[in-house]
């Protein structure tokens, strides 16, 4: 007797994603975060300043320096690392599988015959350690594959191209 299985039972049939993420990934994303932190450090400095011309407890400055250094670990050296460490993906005949998250991991399925478009995108910090990020837009939204070599990102466009076209040519 064939049964139908649903889509989370066919997710957990299925392995996890194996192909990762570009390791330079980790670079880009702590000198992104480095550069959030600047912005950050300014509660601190600002309620500095503002003790000098105003009276205000100092117990709130031995706080808010603290946390701007946990702050700072937390996103600049942890988090990247996680981040990079749970994303993978995997490419097959007929969808696109995406495994993301650190806290709340998210397994997503995209259809071949969903695809739009895809694209390959690089900001300047990507293009100067030679990444790109694919985007694969559906008619719903738009999923990103964060940080691939250059030479990857652009075979893996085209490959998702391929596939998609050839799904749509089959649902005609």
């Amino acid at each position: 007797m064939s049964q139908m299985m649903s889509s989370q039972e066919f997710m957990s049939a299925r392995p996890a994603p194996s192909l990762a993420i570009a390791r330079q990934a980790l670079t880009v994303w702590r000198i992104r975060a480095s550069i959030e932190s600047l912005f950050v450090a300014l509660v601190p400095i600002g309620y500095g300043i503002l003790m000098l011309y105003f009276p205000m407890p100092v117990w709130m400055l031995y706080i808010l320096i603290p946390a701007f250094v946990i702050f700072v670990i937390v996103n600049v050296i942890v988090a990247p690392y996680f981040r990079w460490k749970r994303f993978s993906y995997e490419v097959y005949d007929e969808e696109i599988e995406l495994q993301y998250g650190v806290i709340i991991v998210r397994r997503t399925l995209i259809p071949m015959i969903r695809v739009q478009h895809v694209d390959t995108e690089q900001g300047p910090l990507l293009r100067k350690f030679d990444l790109a990020a694919v985007t694969i837009s559906t008619a719903a939204t738009t999923h990103r594959i964060p940080a691939l070599t250059t030479p990857i990102a652009d075979e893996l466009r085209n490959q998702i191209v391929k596939l998609a076209s050839v799904a749509d040519d089959d649902d005609e």
